[in-house]
Order: structure tokens, then sequence, then C-alpha cells
């Protein structure tokens, strides 16, 4: 693996995250704006527009502060694109994540810096080949002296890797070699006859056919543990419940036991990848987090018109080395990819029947992602770059 923690003159960085889907976007730049800050030494200050999503995957964060200091990072309560700001106002890196159009009044004040931000737009993580030429390329602005330019994450060297902090690797090995899962999930509420059947972790959006799944694990051979956070598949859970799905509420209806969790902080969401057998996720935040869990996953994918997201998927599962004929089935299915009627207890007995080998795929896939570098790392290093042929220019 490269070495993925390159020193950087650049200092501060401000980042700015509008919130549509309601956990991934949040998720995803406070990772980040943490790894910058805890081990690049950077000033973050990151912009946030949704302070409520924000505090359901970190409790510390106060909803109604205009600005806050949390885990050594600056956080700004994103009112709105108004305001006047002043060359001074500026960071030396400055990120808006997928495409979100950051204040006009602070682009002008980019623009009056003496020694001119880098600039960059984080987009979304695919495994589309045109990932692959778009990565890197400079755009600049219309009518100011500024250029901002594309970096994507992705799952090769010509993109920019997926992002993982220094110590992630060796915290879950060490989870794992010290049998550390059945205390998380005893913390959890769940009960050891729970923790007998093949635990599965479900976060998922509403439209997923949670009640057709809930079927086959009914029907299932084995006894299977669900293990869902709150508010997730709302109405399917309480359906089967029948009762309110809050955290604690549980039930077990013949082979499948099903548990509502508390929403954790990110740090526990690992320790809950980690400690199942199998993972459903959704979107882009816990996509990645299941790939360094080193466990098989089933990815429900954010849905686009005209179906562009089915696209996305299969240029995934094209590429993903631990993509067997089942997993692709169960994935397909999860989407509403299939072209033909799902057998649900056919497609999970299959899955069911590979999880062995599916687990000790995963964790050749993890290292593989390891070897492409951290992303903010290698963000970084362009970063550098870009800065020193500015000098020179």
């Amino acid at each position: 693996m490269q070495d993925a923690r390159p020193l950087n003159p650049l200092k501060t960085l401000d980042l700015f995250c509008r919130v549509v889907d309601n956990y991934g976007d949040i998720g995803i730049c406070w990772r980040l704006a943490r790894q910058f800050a805890h081990e690049h030494g950077i000033a973050v200050r990151l912009w946030v527009d949704d302070l409520a999503s924000f505090k359901r995957i970190w409790p510390e964060v106060d909803a109604a502060a205009q600005l806050q200091q949390v885990a050594g990072v600056t956080v700004r309560h994103w009112a709105g694109q108004d305001g006047a700001y002043a060359a001074g106002d500026v960071a030396d890196i400055v990120i808006e994540f997928f495409g979100c159009e950051i204040p006009p009044g602070y682009v002008e004040a980019m623009a009056q810096r003496a020694v001119k931000p880098v600039w960059f737009n984080l987009e979304g993580l695919s495994a589309e080949p045109w990932v692959e030429g778009c990565h890197t390329l400079p755009s600049p602005h219309r009518s100011l002296k500024l250029t901002k330019y594309f970096f994507f994450p992705g799952f090769n060297e010509r993109t920019g890797g997926l992002s993982f902090e220094q110590d992630l690797e060796a915290q879950r090995q060490a989870f794992q070699q010290e049998g550390l899962a059945g205390q998380f999930l005893q913390r959890l509420g769940v009960t050891p006859q729970e923790q007998q059947g093949l635990k599965v972790s479900l976060f998922c959006y509403d439209y997923a056919p949670v009640p057709e799944l809930f079927g086959a694990w009914r029907a299932s051979s084995a006894p299977v543990t669900c293990l869902v956070p709150e508010g997730v598949a709302r109405d399917a859970v309480e359906a089967f419940l029948g009762a309110p799905a809050v955290p604690g509420a549980a039930a077990t209806r013949d082979a499948l036991s099903l548990r509502v969790l508390p929403f954790v902080p990110q740090t526990d969401y690992d320790r809950l990848l980690w400690s199942c057998d199998l993972n459903f996720v959704r979107g882009e935040d816990s996509f990645s987090r299941a790939q360094w869990a080193g466990k098989p996953f089933i990815w429900n994918i954010y849905k686009q018109d005209k179906n562009l997201h089915h696209t996305k998927l299969n240029a995934f599962l094209k590429i993903y080395d631990a993509a067997t004929p089942a997993l692709i089935d169960a994935n397909c299915a999860w989407n509403g990819a299939n072209h033909d009627e799902v057998d649900w207890m056919a497609s999970w007995q299959a899955l069911r029947d590979e999880l062995p080998g599916l687990t000790g795929a995963a964790q050749q896939w993890l290292h593989k992602m390891l070897a492409n570098g951290d992303f903010i790392a290698n963000l970084l290093r362009f970063a550098a770059r870009l800065v020193v042929e500015q000098e020179g220019k």
C-alpha cells in the first residue's frame, strides 16, 4: 500500500454539505472533516444545512447552534446563499460536496485572495468507466480567475480511491481477534439467543422490498436475526412487530428474529457492520463502510430517473471481485433490476449457501481497495501539486 499521508502546505479547509440523502451526505462529509482534522492537522470548517440529520449520526451536535466546535471541527449552520465575505474568510482548500452550489459572495471572495484557494467538487462514488476520464479535470469559472477541479472516489488507482482512517483496519482486526462482537451487540440489546442466528444488519430506503425479504427469512431453514436502526423501513418493521418500531422493540416469528436498534454514532455503525454476517447498506456512506468491514453486503442504491441507478449498480457488480451469481441476483432483486419475477426464497437460500466463500472474497476485496491509497491523502497530494504549479506560473 502506498504512503497515504502526505505533508501538505495547505492549512485550512471549508467543506460545504447540503443534505439530500438524509444521512449519506452528512455521513460522508463528517467522516472526511474529522479525517482532514485529526490525521492531517488541517483546520476544518464544515458548513451544513441540516443539523438535525447531522445530530442523528453524531449526538454531540447541537441542532440549534449556528456555530460550534465538534470533535475538533468547526461546524457552521449553512442557512442560505446570502452573505458578504472577505478574502480573509476563505480557506486554503474549498470543497463543495456533490455539486452543491456554495454562496456567490464566498466565490467572489475566493477570487480576491492573493493566493487562490484550491477548489474541489467532490463527486459521488461510481464504478462507471467515464469516472476515470473525468477525475481531476479542471473547470474554469465563467467570469472569475478561479478553477474548480473534479475529484472522484473510486475503486482503482485511476480515481481518488476510498477514504479510510489510518487505524481503521487495525481496529477491525483487533475487534475480530478479541471476539468483541458479542459484547458490542449485547450493549445494543441483542440477546444471546438472537446472536445465535445468522446476523444481518438492515439499512435501506423505504422503497426496498423489505416485506418480501422478511417473508423469505421467516421461511428460512436456519434462524436469521435482523438488526435494523430506528426509522429504517418503518412500515415493514412495524407490520412485522405489530408494534411501534422504537429502539428495543423486538419479535420472533418463525425463523426470523427482528430487533430495532437505536441510531448509533458512526464509529459504532462500523462495529455493527463488523459484528454481522451480512450487511444491507444504502446510498454511498454505508456502502463504502461495508467494503471496509470485510463482510458480504447488499447495496440499496439511491433511485434515479429512468433507472439510471441500475446502470450504476451493474457497473459496480461488474468490477466487484466478490460478486458471485447469487450475490448479483440478490443485489438486482433488492433494487428492482431483475427482468423476471423474483423467487425470494430461492434467492435467499442461494445467497445463504455462498456466505462463507463470500466472506473470504470480501476480505480480499478490502485489501485490494487499501492498495489504492486513502481518498483524502490522494486529494491532498493532488492539491499540493496544484499549489506548486500555481507558484511556478
